[in-house]
């Protein structure tokens, strides 16, 4: 029973730690981060202008004149 024991935790104690690929060191840490977002931010302005340049759709079927639900005169 005991040699099970060390097994195990010989065996646990050797993963502890490796939870994933590396990664690699130019994606860690703040200036990559600021990079990315700045990325965004442009992209973000570019579909904002987009949308602004192109007319804005009307909504169909939305606005139509539907009967009432309970006609008068109908029990």
């Amino acid at each position: 029973m005991r040699e099970t024991l060390v097994i195990l935790a010989a065996w646990l104690s050797a993963a502890c730690g490796v939870i994933g690929s590396p990664i690699a060191p130019e994606d860690v840490g703040v200036a990559p981060l600021i990079e990315r977002q700045k990325r965004l931010d442009a992209l973000d302005a570019k579909q904002r202008d987009a949308a602004e340049s192109e007319p804005l759709a009307e909504p169909q079927g939305q606005d139509v004149d539907l009967p009432p639900l309970r006609p008068v005169g109908a029990r």
